[in-house]
């Protein structure tokens, strides 16, 4: 059974033809401003055991200590960032709609961070409100290891619905050393030894001129990371066995379903996860969420989800940043996309109740039970056996009761956490090197809170 061949099957080759290519190109609705600094940094990167850095900005204090112009902090039980005062006029132009408008806007610009990990990688994310009438951008500029700057890339403009602005990333972003695949930066020729040393965030808040409302952003942040090349990864000894209640449901039952948010069925494996954990935490759409959607559809909410994560540049709704953009819509929750380095650290967060969605790739009998081979596929994890093996909700099953599986761990671990591997046909391609959305309450426990601060996660 074929799956849709999506931009990670063909991002190794994208890479390499991109070495060659132009500079940066990319329309912004913010005037240019200054190129992200340039700290000291060593001439050849460090290397380091760890392959994975998070860092998110939440706190009332990481809100203070960025660069703001025309934002101010927003103090609370969930501190934010928030427009104070406009500090320009832009008139923006949605390149979906070909409809022009007027914005006034802000921005807040974080801190550089040093990462722990000279990157190859970074992939952003964010949580935040858009109330109608407004939305964001965010974008990432750095530094390279041999102290030269990067310009700053859009990695994504953003809104909760679609009556504004149409959520989309921004394709053709190189400077000839690096590019923007949708949703990540990625470093053209890791052999080269280049990596990204340091990076900025910037946010820029946009609403109609002279109106109140303003987006809050709540979390801002980046998972960067340097993933060695391997067909194989060790194998892990199990853990205890758990299984988390995580309800189920079938993305194949909407295949043909509004194509124009990429037609339902196999194209929706990353909604459909979502909206499996979104609802495990106890978060659901309302009814007048869903008022849109058929009436005689069954699980009108994947539908929504579906409409919610699509972006309309990359025109399917997998773009990772997008999906936990939306799980983090719900009422007090966080969402974000970063690397775990093993399946031990899956079965620590499903210890502490954290189910993740995982990314993968696969011929067909490199996993036993599954059916089918993908360029691409998202499902969630949802626990262990008593042998170690991976009991998964896989959405790509023909109905709600089947999406339960049990994948052999070997099998598993191998095809989540690799980064090269051969397709159908033989050719080289890339696999996800441990991708995943993880999604959790403002409040969780203490051993919940734990468990993600052991992956920087706060």
């Amino acid at each position: 059974m074929a799956r849709a061949t999506t931009r990670r099957s063909v991002l190794g080759a994208a890479i390499a033809a991109a070495a060659g290519a132009g500079a940066l190109s990319a329309s912004t609705a913010v005037p240019a401003l200054a190129a992200p600094d340039t700290p000291d940094v060593p001439d050849a990167p460090v290397r380091t055991t760890r392959t994975v850095d998070n860092r998110f900005w939440t706190s009332y204090t990481d809100w203070r200590c960025g660069t703001a112009d025309g934002t101010r902090a927003a103090p609370g039980q969930r501190p934010g960032v928030v427009i104070d005062r406009a500090v320009g006029v832009v008139d923006h132009t949605d390149p979906h709609t070909g409809r022009t408008e007027r914005y006034e806007y802000a921005t807040w610009t974080s801190p550089s961070h040093r990462s722990a990990v000279p990157a190859t990688e970074v992939v952003a994310s964010w949580n935040a409100h858009t109330p109608a009438g407004t939305w964001i951008q965010v974008e990432l500029g750095g530094t390279y290891s041999d102290g030269t700057a990067t310009p700053w890339f859009v990695m994504g403009r953003w809104a909760a619905g679609d009556g504004d602005i149409r959520r989309t990333s921004v394709d053709d972003q190189t400077d000839g050393r690096s590019s923007i695949w949708t949703d990540t930066f990625s470093v053209n020729d890791p052999a080269s030894g280049l990596r990204l040393a340091a990076y900025r965030l910037r946010l820029t808040l946009y609403r109609r001129p002279g109106t109140r409302p303003t987006p809050t952003v709540w979390r801002l942040g980046a998972m960067a990371s340097d993933v060695p090349d391997r067909f194989t990864v060790p194998a892990s000894e199990p853990g205890p066995a758990r299984e988390l209640a995580v309800p189920r449901y079938s993305q194949n039952i909407h295949a043909g379903r509004y194509p124009e948010y990429d037609n339902g069925g196999e194209a929706w494996c990353s909604p459909t996860s979502s909206q499996m954990i979104v609802e495990y935490w106890g978060r659901k759409p309302t009814a007048d969420d869903l008022a849109w959607v058929n009436p005689t559809f069954d699980d009108p909410q994947v539908c929504h989800a579906a409409r919610q994560t699509y972006d309309y540049q990359y025109k399917g709704c997998g773009n990772w940043s997008f999906n936990a953009a939306y799980a983090a819509t719900y009422p007090g929750m966080n969402a974000v996309v970063t690397r775990l380095a093993s399946v031990t650290d899956l079965e620590r967060l499903i210890r502490v109740g954290i189910p993740a969605i995982t990314s993968q790739s696969f011929r067909a009998e490199e996993l036993t039970g599954a059916g089918y081979g993908t360029a691409g596929h998202l499902m969630t994890v949802i626990g262990f056996t008593p042998d170690g093996d991976v009991i998964a909700n896989d959405p790509a099953s023909d109905d709600n009761e089947a999406v339960r599986r049990v994948y052999l761990r070997r099998e598993w671990e191998n095809i989540w956490l690799r980064t090269k591997r051969y397709n159908a046909s033989g050719r080289v391609v890339s696999g996800t090197g441990g991708i995943c959305y993880l999604f959790w309450p403002e409040r969780p426990t203490p051993a919940q809170r734990k468990a993600l601060a052991a992956f920087g996660i706060h």
